[in-house]
């Protein structure tokens, strides 16, 4: 009986202190979430996820621009406007002109500005209404008011873009700054690339188009892949570029414990997991593998099947990836942004901790009874 007495009492000891709380563990285990769920009287609807649940939740929030940012035509980059620079040539058909110098027969006039009213001046032309006009409507007002002053005057109009039309370009971008919009650059795709390109990961790049008050955003590499999110640009636009913002947070016997950004658009349970370092394989219980998540009513209605639910709901989603299909599911369920990824811990890692707990007390009881001893 005596042989028997000690692993008795020991197994006994082990069985008292691993079903206590007194040993540390990352958090609550698979059946004390299953207790907290709605259908035992807890607050959080705990549902196994499959292939119905897999579509009823794979919800991604859209990005685009509305239609009055995709409709707006190409400006033509010839009309002037307040605020634009003009560059003038004056040729006159005589030796000793109104404009040009002794032995000069050209007069050149850079950086001629659009005042607010959309009026330039020109010696001995006058006042001259610029802003609504092309360069060519321009450049005959001014030929037919020095016809009269000199003779078969040729006069040459070119647009240099000025302030009247400009977009601001700032974030993750090669070239932070104010642009032009020029004839190669009326669209938002040819902008970037005159900025120099973004400077972040394209794949999470984001691109905002701020224009009076409202705003679009879209993916980068949508405006690639989609020629009619590359739309007109206005005077005044700015263009915000930026890294996707969605985290999600990893706790339990994860390889990482934290605040974890998105990589790609779109990340699923799968993905979500590989991300922070996979399932500690000497701690996790791939059967308990949690999303926690507030989801609106009428998705939680539709995983439910109900229709009475009303507001957000608390919602467990549970991947067990031992399931033949349980892969698949993970790889299938989308992770979305202010999701917690929670795996709990296998029930023996309780049992080692126990047993550690255990044999490193006695063993520092014995070290103690030694040396009081000794």
């Amino acid at each position: 009986m005596s042989r028997w007495a000690r692993p008795v009492a020991l197994l006994a000891a082990v069985s008292v202190v691993a079903s206590c709380s007194v040993l540390p563990r990352v958090g609550p285990n698979k059946r004390e979430i299953f207790a907290g769920s709605v259908q035992r009287e807890g607050d959080a609807f705990v549902v196994s996820v499959n292939d119905r649940v897999t579509r009823a939740t794979a919800v991604i929030p859209a990005l685009g621009f509305s239609q009055s940012f995709v409709n707006a035509g190409t400006l033509g980059s010839d009309v002037i406007r307040p605020g634009d620079t003009l560059g003038l040539t004056i040729w006159e058909n005589v030796d000793d002109g109104l404009l040009a110098s002794e032995g000069a027969n050209a007069t050149l006039l850079e950086e001629v500005q659009v005042d607010g009213s959309g009026f330039i001046f020109v010696p001995y032309a006058g006042r001259i209404k610029a802003a609504g006009n092309t360069p060519e409507a321009v450049r005959g007002v001014i030929t037919r008011q020095l016809e009269d002053q000199t003779p078969d005057p040729q006069v040459q109009v070119r647009r240099i873009a000025g302030d009247g039309s400009t977009v601001s370009l700032v974030g993750a971008i090669g070239g932070q700054g104010v642009y032009a919009i020029e004839r190669p650059t009326r669209t938002l795709a040819a902008m970037i690339a005159r900025a120099g390109g973004v400077t972040i990961n394209p794949e999470v790049a984001r691109i905002s188009v701020i224009r009076g008050g409202s705003t679009g955003t879209i993916w980068l590499q949508d405006l690639y892949k989609n020629p009619e999110l590359d739309i007109a640009l206005r005077a005044g636009d700015k263009v915000l570029v930026e890294a996707d913002d969605r985290k999600f947070t990893a706790l339990g016997a994860t390889g990482a414990q934290s605040l974890v950004t998105f990589e790609t658009q779109t990340l699923s349970g799968l993905e979500a997991i590989a991300q922070v370092g996979g399932l500690l394989s000497n701690a996790a219980d791939p059967t308990g593998v949690f999303v926690l998540r507030n989801e609106p009513a009428e998705i939680a209605n539709q995983v439910l099947g109900r229709a009475d639910l009303v507001g957000a709901q608390r919602m467990v989603y549970v991947l067990d990836l031992t399931q033949p299909n349980g892969m698949f599911h993970a790889r299938d369920f989308s992770v979305r942004d202010g999701d917690t990824l929670y795996v709990t811990e296998a029930p023996f890692t309780q049992w080692n901790k126990a047993i550690s707990a255990l044999t490193g007390t006695l063993g520092s009881v014995n070290t103690l009874s030694t040396a009081a001893g000794g």
